[in-house]
């Protein structure tokens, strides 16, 4: 245990803090039992360090583990907590909660018999806290880790801090709002700059190796983090891949069910779980129409892949522009809001707002009489009226 305390001091002093992720000031660190997920390579790790170290520094009321660690395939979690309160151990944070057997289980017996122990955890976006065995979701506040905003993006490249803004404050003074921003960066070029390489935290030290850095935790994700969370076989790892495939060939795909079944050689349920499987990974998103009330478990109307870096490191020969507009505003605006298809228009937002997204030359004929509508475009550094810059929803958080 003791080289653990060592472990954990070391990363806890390494750690930078030029730049914070935006949910850490978003989260209620007071509660008992907090649980934060998110797509490997969003900086869950990093967040957890930093809030460590400007916190609590190296007290010995804390310790960091990251379950992946060695030292539990022979020790288990719940005597690390005995002894850890024993030694006077206040605040236990566990990171990559997802590699470690029965951990839902041990975390809820830990809470429940030590009341006076704080504990945070991470872990994959894949997992179902409501419905693990034990469902922490009635003892814990769980937040999601979503990929950079523009604004993170830009902050964390030159270190020029921006204010986000909500959608209502965008839809309603986006002109004020970009004659600020423009005083200070030039948002047309980051933005293309963040859809090729920009998503991602690590963009700054994974260089040209960058979409490769991308393709290994694709891999990492299928290979690794999917059949901790989930009972799939290698055999189910390979038809994933393929589907993944399939799909990054032709986004925003418009999925014929019984075909694609038979491209990949599974079943439709069987199909329709493994789509759901790369939503919870953060590598597609699945989009349905409002005018329908089906069940999450129907098919999608259209499949995005999550963000654009996945489509420049997977299939950097078929990117198309708009499908880079559209896969950029579906990815932003899901991070706090509903979308879903309309049947005008390319996506409505909470069931309210309808957005019609395209180059600055888009006219607004398909959605002329509709209320609350928008013409959200690409190439244009102020809008005018209902007429909105596609780069101003990076900054929503």
């Amino acid at each position: 245990m003791e080289k653990l305390f060592v472990k954990s001091t070391r990363k806890i002093e390494n750690v930078t803090t030029r730049f914070k992720r935006f949910l850490i000031d978003k989260i209620n660190w007071d509660r008992r039992l907090v649980g934060i997920k998110g797509a490997r390579g969003t900086g869950k790790t990093t967040m957890l360090l930093q809030y460590i170290s400007e916190k609590y520094g190296s007290s010995d009321e804390v310790l960091y583990v990251s379950l992946d660690d060695i030292y539990f395939s022979e020790n288990k979690l719940v005597d690390l907590a005995d002894n850890f309160v024993k030694m006077g151990g206040k605040f236990l944070f566990l990171d990559e909660v997802h590699k470690y057997p029965n951990w839902s289980r041990e975390i809820k017996n830990i809470y429940d018999d030590y009341p006076g122990l704080k504990i945070v955890f991470t872990g994959s976006s894949i997992l179902e806290i409501d419905k693990s065995e034990s469902d922490l979701s009635r003892r814990s506040v769980i937040y999601e880790l979503p990929v950079l905003s523009v604004r993170e993006y830009i902050a964390l490249k030159h270190s020029i801090e921006t204010k986000a803004h909500s959608l209502s404050d965008i839809l309603m003074n986006h002109k004020e709002i970009a004659i600020q921003i423009n005083k200070k960066i030039k948002p047309i070029k980051e933005l293309n700059d963040y859809n090729r390489r920009g998503t991602y935290p690590f963009f700054l030290e994974a260089g040209n190796e960058y979409s490769n850095h991308i393709e290994r935790i694709i891999n990492l994700i299928l290979e690794t983090d999917l059949p901790a969370s989930t009972s799939i076989d290698f055999n189910s790892i390979i038809k994933l891949k393929q589907l993944l495939y399939v799909i990054s060939e032709s986004v925003p795909f418009q999925p014929n069910i019984s075909k694609l079944s038979i491209k990949t050689g599974v079943t439709r349920d069987t199909l329709i779980r493994y789509l759901s499987y790369l939503e919870k990974a953060h590598l597609i998103s699945l989009l349905r129409s409002n005018t329908k009330g089906i069940s999450k478990m129907a098919k999608p109307d259209k499949i995005y892949l999550n963000n654009n870096n996945l489509m420049f490191a997977l299939q950097p020969g078929l990117v198309n522009p708009g499908t880079v507009r559209e896969t950029f505003f579906q990815n932003q605006l899901s991070v706090a809001h509903k979308v879903d298809l309309p049947a005008k228009g390319d996506f409505i937002v909470d069931d309210k707002y309808v957005f019609e997204v395209g180059g600055k030359n888009k006219t607004q004929k398909q959605i002329i009489d509709i209320p609350n509508s928008y013409v959200v475009s690409d190439d244009l550094e102020y809008g005018f009226q209902n007429r909105i810059p596609l780069w101003l929803f990076g900054f929503l958080y």
